[in-house]
């Protein structure tokens, strides 16, 4: 998949997120980039660059204290791995499916959830 249709469903699957969570969203970049960085893979201790499909990094909103923002910040950032993405997918509607679930699970992890309560969440 070309990475302009690419970037057009996240931003699809953002747009489509209700109304009150996007709201709530600020300062926070997301981008799609086709692999991990090798810092990523160093820093997360992966084994291989290929298993991640999306990362959370920042400061998590419920560990946001009111200094957050006193002075300037850099922002939040999201990262989908499209060729990773792409690699668990047969089909474009698959391929669309699972850029929500991570969009939704790197989201969980902005607004301060561990990886076990997004599970039970569903995502």
């Amino acid at each position: 998949m070309e990475r302009e249709e690419f970037e057009r469903i996240v931003e699809r699957a953002f747009d489509r997120l209700p109304q009150n969570f996007k709201e709530a969203v600020e300062n926070v970049g997301i981008l799609v980039e086709d692999l991990p960085s090798d810092d990523v893979v160093r820093k997360m201790r992966l084994t291989s660059r290929r298993t991640l499909l999306g990362l959370y990094q920042g400061v998590p909103l419920n560990q946001r204290g009111s200094w957050y923002g006193m002075t300037g910040v850099v922002p939040d950032k999201i990262s989908l791995y499209q060729k990773n993405i792409e690699a668990v997918c047969r089909t474009d509607e698959q391929i669309e499916q699972k850029i929500v679930e991570v969009l939704i699970h790197e989201l969980g992890h902005y607004f301060g959830m561990d990886e076990k309560e997004i599970r039970n969440a569903g995502y």
